[in-house]
């Protein structure tokens, strides 16, 4: 895939804005193949890794304390529903099993009180409850990014991507916060993306 700083800018100016998306957070295991297979899906707008669940102030990666890796989703409720999330979330794991390690647990937090209630009906219909499964459920206090080496991890790894975001302008927050990014980031995992009817038309003289 060949993308120009033109492409990457004006998908993103036209991407639906944080503040008429919904968030959810998960947690399921190591969060760099989530980030990478949530962004891909129809419907997530933006995606970010980070730390939650835990009691200590301002984690980082190599001083986690209590808390878990997790990936956070923007999306849009009209595309995808929290409760489709909810069904990749639990398709992706095994609730019924629950790691020791607390940094890769299994864990789905409601962020608001519609989320919990989508959530205990979602696992009442699977004949499950949040107090007899391996799966943490808990309310979400606070969510911290992880430092920007995490963010989008694979898409790192494209040089020839990365380069185009470069030329774009785009620092290390504006890429974690790139709708075209979490794209791009499942794209370079291997994930099917349908970005290319959003794209304008490549810059005149570009390849």
């Amino acid at each position: 895939m060949t993308l120009t700083q033109t492409q990457i800018r004006e998908y993103d100016r036209r991407a639906m804005d944080s503040a008429e998306t919904a968030t959810a957070t998960f947690g399921i295991g190591c969060f760099w193949g989530p980030d990478a297979q949530f962004g891909a899906m129809d419907g997530v707008v933006r995606t970010r890794v980070g730390y939650a669940g835990g009691t200590k102030h301002d984690p980082t990666y190599h001083a986690l304390g209590d808390h878990t890796e997790v990936f956070q989703l923007e999306f849009d409720p009209d595309t995808i529903a929290y409760r489709d999330l909810l069904n990749q979330v639990f398709e992706s794991h095994n609730p019924q099993h629950q790691t020791r390690k607390t940094q890769y647990q299994n864990i789905v937090f409601a962020g608001t009180e519609t989320q919990r209630a989508v959530l205990d009906e979602f696992l009442t219909t699977r004949g499950l409850t949040a107090d007899g499964i391996g799966t943490r459920i808990e309310q979400l206090s606070r969510f911290y990014p992880a430092e920007d080496y995490h963010q989008k991890y694979k898409l790192r790894s494209v040089s020839s991507l990365m380069d185009a975001f470069e030329e774009a302008g785009y620092g290390d927050e504006e890429l974690r916060e790139s709708p075209i990014a979490a794209k791009l980031n499942g794209y370079a995992a291997g994930h099917d993306v349908s970005i290319d009817e959003e794209l304008p038309a490549p810059d005149r003289g570009t390849v």
